[in-house]
């Protein structure tokens, strides 16, 4: 009888390797493909799946309150603060505080754009809003400012209808303004990524036009009045050494002066009489100073205030910190006075 492989059963050893399942057909193993031939590897990449695009759209960004201008609208008065530093931690400090925008100071502050756009990614990543004021009226000024994408600009120095105009013309893309477009690659845009910044940047961007001159405050009426000219900024400083008072800022004629400006631009948002953009005129913007607090600002009918700058808070807390200790070994306390001491220390070491 012949003898057979077939016929013939062998035990399994549980220890051998296995071997790997056969690739399917027409397809080669992915380690050995850079070495096949072209035409072989149209061959074994015929049946492969073909990679899906990248999704470079990103979810909308979560609804807050709302944009300064849509919060202004709907009548809410709103609370700021300026940054002078270029302090991205003090501005994520201020931004975590609560107040409802922050001006960041290219006018006066000590930073350029450059130095605003950490600026502006320490207020974003707290949830504020910024506005950008610039040293000067110029189209390259505001054309690098909005593309970082502040959701306000600021003028100083806007002494006319026509400069007002101009303002306006530099926040715009043609053929209603001159900006200069550059917006699929910018920051305002999210670099590009934001489908809809064309359709709505214009919209949602809050213009700001400083009053600082005597000028200014005989044409604010025809400046409340220049179609996209969305809020007067009084700069009580300024205008008070335009009127001859540099060293006496509270002055009884720069304080009727203020005033008269004011009741002039509230009349001009109340003509509509819902405080709507639609109705034409001017927000109010100021300063609290001195006297001039916040609140008396806000109870005259000012929708922006602010009301602090983040050195001068500093300052201020650095001036206590010193004079309180300076201070305190002038007087010999009395054994009440140590007895409150001693139980306020013992609290603060228990905790």
């Amino acid at each position: 009888m012949a003898f057979s492989l077939k016929s013939c059963v062998f035990p399994v050893n549980p220890l051998a390797p296995r071997l790997p399942p056969p690739l399917p057909p027409r397809q080669a193993h992915p380690h050995i493909v850079p070495f096949l031939s072209p035409a072989v590897r149209r061959i074994s990449q015929r049946n492969r799946p073909s990679p899906s695009p990248p999704n470079l759209s990103l979810a909308p960004p979560a609804e807050g309150p709302g944009t300064l201008k849509s919060r202004l609208t709907a009548g809410e008065q709103l609370y700021g603060i300026f940054i002078m530093s270029f302090s991205p931690t003090l501005a994520e400090i201020a931004g975590f505080c609560g107040y409802d925008y922050a001006v960041v100071d290219l006018e006066h502050g000590s930073g350029d754009v450059f130095a605003a756009l950490p600026v502006l990614r320490a207020l974003e990543a707290t949830g504020v809003p910024a506005v950008i004021r610039l040293p000067e009226l110029d189209a390259t000024w505001a054309k690098r400012a909005l593309d970082l994408g502040p959701q306000g600009i600021m003028f100083p120095m806007i002494d006319s209808p026509k400069d007002a105009r101009r303002a306006v013309s530099y926040c715009r893309y043609p053929p209603r303004g001159v900006r200069g477009a550059a917006h699929p690659v910018v920051r305002a845009s999210r670099y590009g990524i934001d489908d809809d910044y064309l359709s709505r940047c214009e919209e949602e961007l809050l213009v700001m036009c400083q009053i600082e001159t005597e000028d200014a405050v005989k044409k604010v009426e025809e400046i409340a009045a220049v179609e996209g000219v969305d809020c007067l900024q009084m700069g009580p400083l300024d205008l008070s050494a335009n009127m001859g008072y540099l060293w006496d800022p509270g002055n009884k004629k720069v304080k009727e002066v203020l005033y008269r400006v004011e009741k002039t631009v509230l009349a001009s948002k109340s003509g509509g009489g819902d405080g709507s953009s639609s109705s034409g005129g001017a927000y109010l913007a100021g300063f609290a100073r001195g006297e001039d607090t916040g609140e008396k600002l806000k109870e005259r009918g000012y929708h922006m205030v602010a009301g602090a700058v983040d050195v001068a808070l500093f300052r201020d807390a650095a001036l206590r910190d010193i004079r309180k200790f300076r201070e305190s070994g002038r007087t010999s306390p009395s054994e009440e006075d140590e007895d409150d001491d001693d139980k306020r220390d013992e609290k603060y070491w228990s905790e």
